[in-house]
Order: C-alpha cells, then sequence, then structure tokens
C-alpha cells in the first residue's frame, strides 16, 4: 500500500528510514518519495522484478505508518471507523479495508490485523499518517487507546516464491505453517518480529515488524540467506509488481474523490455488518448505479501508458488513466483507469492518448498476473 511520491522535494528536507545507511552500502538511487527519502532502485529495475517473481526479493518498507488500537471498545471502535466487517478476522488474521469519510470517499487503505480481540494493529500509507492520525483522534472512544506507533516500528517486506522458506531459516519457529494473512511474533536472528504472511507484490511473502533497532540485523540476515542471494529491491519494482497483481496505489487509484465501489473494492463493503461511516453514501451510489468504474487495461498498440493519459472510445473522452507500465512478468504494457461505466467491460476497446496519439488498447480483467505459487491462489 504505497502512496504517491513527493516528486521534486528536496532531499534534504525529507525523513529517512532506520535502513538508509544500508540502501547507500548496497549502492541504491535515493528519490523522494511521500516525505521520505527512498530507495528507487539498486541495480535494475528489470532484474529486482524478476527476482521477486522467481525467487525472492527484499524491500524497506519502514515508511509506512503503524497505529495500535487497544482496549474493550477497539473492535466496535473499527466496525464504525470501517466498511469491512473486522469481526470477521480472525485472531492471528488480518484483512484489507479502508477508512472512509461520511460521501463514501476513501481517507486510506489500510491493513487490520487482528492480534486479540482488544489488540489491533493498522498499517497506512505514509503519505496518510497525520491525517489518519487527526481522524482516529476525532472518533476516540473512552474505551479505546489509539496510538501511533509509526516511528516505534521498521517493516521489511520479503516476497517471492522463495521467501516463507528463506526467513524460516532466521527461526526456531515454523513460519511455512503460517497462513496466509495471519501474523505472530517470533524472534528472528536474535531480533523480537511480529511476521505476517502478507504482502503488496502478488507473490507469497512476508512483511517483518521490528523495533528500529533491529531492522539491520534483521535486513542483513535476511540477504546473505538462501542457495540464491535475496535480491535488494526499490520502489520501481515494487510498483511494477504491485500493477501486475492489481493492486491499487493510494494518490493515483484511490483518493478521497474515489469510493470503494467504483474502485472494484465492493469486497470488502459488508453493508449487512450495520453501521460504519460512508454506510449511507455508498448505499446510495449503489442504488443510482455506478457512473464510473476502474479498469484494467493492456495496450494493443505500441506505447506505455503514464497516469493522466485520456482514455477515448471512437475519439470521444471517457476517461482517464490512474496508473500505467510496462509489464516484465507479461511482456506487455498495461494499466489502470477510470472510464465511464458502459465501457468498462472486458474486451471492449479503447484508446489511450499517449504523447498527443491516441493508440489501440482493450480493456481485461484483473489482476493482470496471479501467481499459482501463493496460497489461497488459484
Amino acid at each position: 500500500m504505497p502512496e504517491s511520491s513527493l516528486a521534486g522535494t528536496p532531499l534534504s528536507s525529507l525523513k529517512r528510514t532506520v535502513l538508509y545507511a544500508e540502501h547507500v552500502r548496497l549502492g541504491a538511487r535515493m528519490v523522494a518519495f511521500a516525505g521520505w527519502e527512498m530507495p528507487v532502485q539498486y541495480q535494475s529495475i528489470l532484474q529486482e522484478h524478476r527476482a521477486v517473481r522467481t525467487c525472492a526479493g527484499a524491500f524497506d518498507v519502514s515508511h509506512m505508518g503503524e497505529f495500535q488500537i487497544t482496549g474493550p471498545g477497539a473492535l466496535a471502535m473499527l466496525q464504525y471507523l470501517t466498511p469491512n466487517d473486522v469481526a470477521a478476522i480472525p485472531e492471528g488474521g488480518s484483512q484489507y479495508s479502508c477508512f472512509l469519510r461520511p460521501d463514501g470517499g476513501i481517507i486510506d487503505d489500510i491493513v487490520v490485523y487482528c492480534q486479540s480481540r482488544d489488540r489491533y494493529l493498522i498499517v497506512v500509507n505514509a503519505a496518510n499518517v497525520e491525517k489518519v492520525a487527526d481522524w482516529l483522534r476525532e472518533h476516540a472512544r473512552p474505551d479505546a487507546t489509539v496510538r501511533n506507533i509509526s516511528d516505534e516500528t521498521a517493516l521489511i517486506a520479503v516476497q517471492g516464491p522463495e521467501a516463507v522458506a528463506i526467513v524460516d531459516r532466521l527461526t526456531a519457529d515454523d513460519l511455512t505453517a503460517l497462513p496466509r494473512r495471519g501474523i505472530r511474533p517470533t524472534n528472528l536472528a536474535g531480533v523480537s518480529c511480529l511476521v505476517a504472511r502478507t504482502g503488496y507484490t502478488g507473490e507469497d511473502g512476508l512483511e517483518i515488524f521490528c523495533a528500529p533497532d533491529g531492522a539491520p540485523v534483521v535486513w542483513r540476515m535476511v540477504l546473505q540467506e538462501g542457495e540464491r542471494p535475496v535480491v535488494p529491491c526499490g520502489l520501481g519494482a515494487r510498483d511494477t509488481l504491485r500493477l501486475e497483481a492489481g493492486n491499487l496505489l493510494y494518490g493515483h487509484d484511490i483518493d478521497e474523490s474515489t469510493n470503494p465501489l467504483e474502485a472494484g473494492l465492493g469486497f470488502l463493503v459488508k453493508f449487512e455488518k450495520g453501521d460504519f461511516i460512508g454506510r449511507e453514501a455508498l448505499l446510495k451510489i449503489r442504488s443510482d448505479g455506478l457512473t464510473r468504474r476502474l479498469i484494467g487495461f493492456e495496450m494493443i498498440d505500441r506505447g506505455i501508458p503514464r497516469t493522466g493519459c485520456p482514455v477515448l472510445v471512437d475519439g470521444q473522452p471517457v476517461g482517464q488513466v490512474t496508473s500505467g507500465s510496462y509489464a516484465p512478468t507479461l511482456d506487455r504494457n498495461i494499466g489502470l483507469a477510470y472510464v465511464a461505466s458502459a465501457f468498462a467491460r472486458p474486451d471492449q476497446e479503447i484508446q489511450v492518448v499517449i504523447r498527443d496519439r491516441p493508440l489501440a488498447a482493450r480493456v481485461v480483467r484483473l489482476p493482470f498476473y496471479r501467481s499459482r505459487r501463493r496460497p489461497g491462489s488459484s
């Protein structure tokens, strides 16, 4: 769940993760991203992308925000603040969800981890930490305690078909038995961690939460494990991987002007669970019918779509690209776009205007890529 870039921000004004020195040591190219100085690539985005699809790659995602909500009212608070059914999360499990405005607009997309019925960990996008903190303060309950633990938490994602087996060698616990979306405490290379079988790449893998002072130890050990070395990966590969998997990027594909129904996230809206912020607005949107939908498309003509490219049908504007890239696994150019609902059906022919030229493309079903090796995937 990364967030939109702050391109043009002076690097001297940016925050740095605890792994900054590791990135410099490994020769990473650093860029401004959501208020942080982050690695965009080390050697090659293509090499890093392929490493995750075939073996394993490691990402520093310590810029993400974390909140802890505890107490007897924690569940009720989250049930009201999110459209998904938090009560359905098993202890030691997790759920993709979002925070909504009263009009149904998406404040942020989040992951909710249930450590116990009175303890939840919420992961939010880095650019939205302060906004979410304000939102949680506004909806505080006397029987629930909210702590922003972002500065106390480092986060490393190890992703790929061999990722779990590689990290499993660093602990006496059996991480291979951890179910998809599960989370558990464990000790990795002598560091106390929370390990979750979640990620943003479309592959199997783990996300490792630990105190900042333990992150360099875990990072170095992960990179040294395995018969084939784990490849350090930057934001460039993270973006191409998530796009192939059909994962949405806040600030591009979703934001406060979009709602989960039109964004293809209707699966996380559980109207039957009872009241939640945005429920009435979403019910009306559903009743009135969607005027636009988020679609996936692949290019027929040669050209790489980018954010903001107009989308046409028969020469008439019907929407706009939100994300686009070359997809290394598929060897084709792909993208996401909002288009008028009438043109959101698979195989619909569209044109994407790239450098003032309308180029042929077609609507396709999402995700573009689905790993057969990921637990729970088909």
